[in-house]
């Protein structure tokens, strides 16, 4: 493989998913509608990344060029590319669907019948399978067919932290991200042969992954922000720092640990390792990773499928204890951030329907429920 599309060229799609493609000698398009990104990026064709764990390195992107995402020249490239990836957020990847369609429509016009494999690297539960039925909405239905046949939509897990960094030595290209990665694809979904890239793990049991950075990682993350916010801490390593939300933060993910090793079999003992390598993470001295940006979009991360609610509807299946996993979700209705439409609108409801009926709403939760009434009193407390 040669060849890569990449849709988001912010600080994920520069410092991760793209970082590692070019590592593998691919030769990555950057689509993005940020004019004055993609003109520093072609124009530059590298880039700087801080990588940051026990120790602080800097390695330079190179080989990289990139198109704006509403042009046709991004169609183009999709007509001739061997892979399509994307770091765009889960909201945009329905608007992205379309372009997608257009460059596969195009790709069988000019009669490319080589395999082409579409990889979502979002933190969301098979984004790609949620593109892909998008992209068939802007697909002719004669071209289904075919599209099954040579278009691989192939579901992912990712996991880096890539927090916002001020441009340093005034340059606006340099991404600053930790030494942790992991970018795990579902092997079963690829069409043609599967590329090898360094930093891509291949698996035949993608969901139990999925799930263990969800329950782990982002349901960490966002109550140690939610926590955070409470205590007027600034940034997550400043909250986790706190001894009673480090405390609180451990237990949440110990609880969403027990539905994992009920659910996927995972070894205690190495399960437990995991969830102190992430304590580990995030606490890392070299990230400054804010509260607000961990925390912002409450709706989005209170939904039934998300970080708070699916690891506790796993407790209710497997009767174990979730009480921390309620205070999670008592916290994260209780975050406040004006420049957040959905905080706004989530507090807004809280104050018009009350805090029962807002949790009914947003998360799916039976109103009258044991846990709706535990996260009230809860809510109440802090």
């Amino acid at each position: 493989m040669k060849n890569a599309v990449h849709f988001g060229a912010g600080n994920i799609g520069r410092g991760f998913i793209g970082k590692l493609l070019a590592d593998a000698d691919v030769q990555v398009t950057f689509a993005d509608v940020n004019g004055p990104l993609v003109d520093q990026i072609s124009h530059k064709q590298e880039y700087k990344v801080k990588v940051v764990g026990s120790k602080c390195q800097i390695d330079t992107v190179s080989h990289v060029t990139a198109v704006n995402s509403a042009s046709d020249d991004v169609i183009d490239r999709i007509v001739h590319t061997d892979l399509v990836t994307t770091a765009v957020g889960p909201n945009v990847l329905d608007i992205i669907a379309k372009t997608i369609a257009t460059g596969i429509t195009k790709r069988f016009e000019a009669g490319n019948d080589k395999p082409l494999n579409v990889i979502a690297c979002e933190n969301m539960v098979r984004g790609t399978t949620h593109l892909k039925g998008e992209v068939y909405k802007y697909l002719d239905d004669s071209l289904h067919a075919k599209a099954d046949e040579l278009i691989g939509f192939v579901d992912s897990a990712v996991d880096r932290i890539v927090p916002p960094a001020e441009a340093a030595n005034d340059d606006p290209l340099e991404v600053t991200v930790e030494s942790f990665s992991e970018w795990i694809v579902d092997e079963s979904q690829f069409k043609g042969d599967i590329p090898d890239i360094a930093g891509m793990e291949k698996t035949n049991n993608l969901m139990a992954f999925v799930e263990r950075k969800l329950f782990t990682l982002n349901t960490g993350h966002c109550i140690t922000a939610y926590l955070g916010c409470l205590k007027g801490h600034r940034t997550i390593r400043e909250a986790i720092e706190d001894p009673e939300i480090y405390f609180d933060v451990k237990q949440a993910m110990q609880e969403s640990g027990e539905v994992l090793i009920k659910r996927y079999n995972f070894d205690p003992e190495l399960h437990a390792a995991y969830i102190n390598k992430i304590l580990d993470r995030f606490a890392n001295p070299y990230l400054v990773d804010e509260v607000d940006r961990v925390g912002r979009q409450p709706i989005r991360k209170l939904g039934v499928n998300d970080r708070l609610i699916k690891p506790l509807l796993g407790t209710i299946e497997f009767s174990t204890e979730n009480d921390t996993l309620l205070k999670g979700i008592a916290a994260a209705c209780k975050y406040h951030n004006e420049t957040d439409p959905q905080a706004i609108e989530l507090q807004k409801s809280i104050q018009d329907q009350g805090i029962k009926k807002t949790l009914a709403h947003y998360t799916g939760l039976d109103e009258d429920s044991l846990e709706v009434q535990k996260i009230e009193h809860i809510y109440k407390q802090l």
